[in-house]
This record gives C-alpha cells, sequence and structure tokens, in this order.
C-alpha cells in the first residue's frame, strides 16, 4: 500500500526549497534562487510553481528561449495559471514566435486576432518605464499589442532609446500616470525589440518672447509633426520625481526637483539625419518671435 504521506512530504520538501529561492531572490542573488526553483522542481516534478519561478528569473535575465520552456513547463501542470500565460507571451513576443504568442494571449482571455505574423492589436497609449533598474525615464507609448509599443516621446539621450523605437514591456503595472482624466499603468521596458531611424537632436534656444514661448514651440511640434518629425521643449516637459512618485501615483507636494524655465531652452528633435533637424530649425526660427539658436548637438545611438 503506497504511503499517504509521501505526496505531502515530497510537496513540502519542494515548498520549503522554493521559499528559500523566492528569499534569494528578493536579496538580488538570482544564481543562488535559480538552483533552488531548480531543485524544487526535482522534488517535485508535477509542482507548478518553481517552473513558474525558473521561468520568471529567466525572463528579467532576458533569457528568453528559457523563459519560454519554463513557462510553458508551468502551463502543462497548471494551465489557469494566467501569470503563466503572460509571461509565456512575453517570451514568444521577443523571440518572434508569434503562433505561442497568440495561444499565449487567447488562454490570457485576450481575443487577439488570427494571422501568421506580428500582432496588430493596439492597446492604447501607455507610459513605459525605459531602464527601470536605473534612471526610470517614463516616456509616452503606442501599445501595439499586449506588451510591444511604439515610443512617442524623445527619450533623453543617455537612456540609448529613441522616437519611434518598439519595446517590448512587461505585462505588470509599476506605478500610474494620468493621461487627460484617465489614470494609466505604467509597464516597466524589458528590451529594445525593433530600433528606428531617428536620431536625437538637442537646440539650446533663447526665447525671444516668454509670454509667446507656449505658442511658438507648439508652431515647432506640428511643424515637425507633418514632416514626420517630433519635437519637444525639454525644458517645460521633462520632469524629475522621487522614486516613490514614479512607482506610485505623482503628487505635488514630494521631494522633486523643480524646474527652472528662465534662460535657454533644451528643444529636442527626432530627425531621420542632422540635416533635417537643421532646416527643420531654420524654417521655423523666422517665426518664433526673436528666438535664437545658441547650440545645436547630435546624439546618434551608441
Amino acid at each position: 500500500m503506497a504511503n499517504p504521506f509521501t505526496h505531502f512530504s515530497k510537496r513540502g520538501r519542494a515548498s520549503r526549497a522554493n521559499e528559500h529561492g523566492r528569499e534569494l531572490d528578493r536579496l538580488g542573488q538570482p544564481a543562488e534562487a535559480l538552483a533552488e526553483y531548480e531543485r524544487a522542481c526535482r522534488l517535485d516534478p508535477d509542482w507548478s510553481v518553481p517552473f513558474y519561478n525558473i521561468g520568471l528569473i529567466h525572463k528579467y535575465a532576458g533569457r528568453w528561449e528559457l523563459s519560454l520552456q519554463h513557462n510553458q513547463h508551468a502551463l502543462e501542470r497548471n494551465p489557469s495559471d494566467t501569470d503563466a500565460c503572460w509571461n509565456l507571451g512575453i517570451a514568444a513576443t521577443a523571440l518572434g514566435r508569434w503562433d505561442v504568442a497568440r495561444r499565449a494571449w487567447r488562454a490570457a482571455g485576450i481575443d487577439v486576432p488570427e494571422g501568421s505574423g506580428a500582432i496588430d492589436f493596439p492597446c492604447g497609449r501607455t507610459p513605459v518605464r525605459l531602464n527601470p533598474a536605473t534612471d526610470g525615464e517614463v516616456v509616452w507609448c503606442d501599445r501595439l499589442d499586449p506588451v510591444r509599443a511604439l515610443i512617442r516621446n524623445i527619450p533623453l539621450p543617455e537612456s540609448g532609446f529613441r522616437f519611434h523605437d518598439v519595446v517590448l514591456h512587461d505585462g505588470a503595472a509599476n506605478g500610474y500616470r494620468k493621461l487627460g482624466d484617465r489614470e494609466c499603468p505604467v509597464f516597466d521596458c524589458l528590451s529594445l525589440l525593433e530600433p528606428s531611424a531617428f536620431t536625437t537632436y538637442v537646440a539650446q534656444i533663447q526665447p525671444g518672447d516668454h509670454n509667446s514661448w507656449d505658442a511658438v514651440m507648439n508652431r515647432l511640434s506640428d511643424h515637425a509633426l507633418d514632416r514626420e518629425m517630433a519635437a519637444e521643449d525639454w525644458t517645460s516637459s521633462v520632469a524629475f520625481i522621487c522614486q516613490a512618485c514614479s512607482t506610485g501615483r505623482p503628487h505635488e507636494q514630494h521631494d522633486h526637483v523643480p524646474i527652472v524655465h528662465e534662460g535657454p531652452h533644451r528643444v529636442a528633435i527626432a530627425a531621420p539625419a542632422e540635416h533635417h533637424a537643421r532646416t527643420l530649425i531654420a524654417e521655423w526660427l523666422p517665426h518664433s518671435t526673436g528666438a535664437g539658436l545658441l547650440e545645436f548637438e547630435a546624439f546618434p545611438r551608441q
């Protein structure tokens, strides 16, 4: 007769190994955590949780094939695990495995369209946090599907990202931003999927009439848009906020660095080549109520 306690003792040992792995992961020791999760899988091969946790470690390390495999293993053992469906969809998207991604999204309850190539399933405008482990700049994007987004702002040059890059982002919200009256979740960027052809240029502009600067800047933005480029006044639009607000809900009274608007303004331009950016500025300056170009600098992708 089989020992009725065999299964429970096996699950108990696996659970202890899994919890030890979780603690090591929280302490920033992913390699050691991975070893504990793998031990849990050996102790109880029918349990989905450690397979999911291995997939999670590989996701944040960008090891997409291993993440895909282990999330598949988790779903074989627990088909109702929505989190594993999402992480499988993320890994499959990173690898361009669109058939697997479609199955994963449908299993997660998202009715993506049929097809054989990249998924065309617009999910609206959303903020995405670039380089979440370091500076954590947040830019607005158009979601192309559940985890791909097209950058619509001009990221700061040091971010390594550019206007119109397509990025892969996580599925869980990590903070919120307002778009009008609507609260939008912030998703952390996981990787660059498709680099754009745009370069970032920064012009130091001395405003002529500060009272009309907003209208002048709007004309430049519209002028750039008409030419399939982009222009932003970073002096007015870039806000530095504390980590608590960045990963939560920003509010006015906190330890944020104030922006000083006096003096020259840093105007960013996203253009395919330098002559396009310089031409844009040259065409705009005569209509900018006395504004003058002080400096111009290019920031090619490194």
